[in-house]
């Protein structure tokens, strides 16, 4: 007779209120699975925080405290630090979460203070790339040439102007023990890198590549596909970081054009018309700096790659 397996318990239930297709809750759901119940979660404000604990109900099945948009890196210093002086920090893991906004931006100050003090937290940053809870503004994670609702292209505009703020460098640069990029595109790669995090002490940061069907403007059937493009293409490395060392590099066996990756997005579709080939040619020398960087193959036209990690 077979024994019957009991499903884990989820810890991010169902019955949020996300939008179809949302990156951002297969994300938060594969890393809290990850981490498991034995964890206090601080989190900033933002599309995750709305979406799963409107009064008087919530998704949570975890300790977990919002915080403001600027301070989540400094509640979760608060309660680790608490954990140490009540001797209880084999108790539980601490985990402190935000968007790019709430990371880059209004946030890193507090981001900062948390990893040069050494507190013994993992910093989650969900990167959908724009502020997509209070109407698509820009945030300094938007990628060069997007459209969002404070960078419209028109006759003197092509979109962001800036290519994005390099975050896991400026982590690392504080010297910490573990950096680390994921997407929500390979789900074994996130879940391995979330265990491994907390199973270092001291501040740990991880950055998740989160598609946003809303705010990218592409069919909510696409979200794992177009984030998959985002690091075929090589404008979304994968990597590791640990203890100052560039390691574990995804490696993809051919690469795919930028193309492939913004033409189903409404946000780049600007970029296809007469008039942006330049910042187009742009984004692709993006991409193919970061081939050098790392050794990605050169591009394939037309390929896009069946590497299913």
């Amino acid at each position: 007779m077979k024994t019957r397996v009991e499903p884990a318990p989820e810890l991010l239930s169902p019955g949020h209120t996300a939008c179809r297709g949302c990156g951002l809750l297969v994300a938060a759901r594969l890393a809290l699975q990850a981490a498991g119940p034995r964890v206090i979660v601080a989190n900033a404000t933002g599309c995750l925080e709305i979406t799963t604990s409107k009064f008087p109900q919530s998704s949570w099945n975890v300790p977990w405290i919002h915080s403001l948009f600027e301070n989540t890196a400094a509640v979760a210093s608060g309660v680790e630090a608490a954990l140490k002086a009540l001797g209880r920090q084999a108790e539980a893991r601490v985990i402190a979460q935000a968007g790019d906004g709430g990371t880059a931006d209004i946030g890193l100050q507090s981001l900062s203070g948390m990893l040069e003090r050494g507190h013994d937290v993992l910093y989650i940053c969900y990167d959908n790339e724009a502020y997509m809870n209070t109407g698509i503004q820009r945030s300094s994670l938007t990628p060069l040439g997007a459209r969002t609702s404070t960078t419209p292209p028109g006759a003197l505009s092509w979109g962001e102007v800036r290519t994005k703020k390099d975050m896991p460098a400026i982590a690392a640069a504080h010297g910490i023990p573990y950096v680390a990029t994921a997407s929500i595109a390979y789900p074994p790669d996130l879940v391995k890198k979330v265990k491994r995090a907390l199973g270092i002490r001291g501040p740990k940061y991880l950055q998740v590549h989160s598609s946003c069907p809303l705010g990218w403007g592409h069919d909510s059937s696409l979200s794992i596909r177009v984030a998959r493009l985002a690091v075929q293409t090589g404008l979304y490395p994968l990597y590791e970081v640990i203890n100052g060392q560039l390691t574990n590099v995804k490696r993809l066996s051919y690469r795919s054009p930028v193309a492939a990756y913004l033409k189903p997005q409404r946000r780049f579709e600007h970029l296809f018309k007469p008039g942006g080939e330049a910042l187009l040619a742009q984004v692709q020398a993006l991409a193919n700096a970061n081939a050098a960087k790392y050794g990605f193959p050169p591009v394939t036209e037309g390929a896009e790659a069946e590497d299913s990690d």
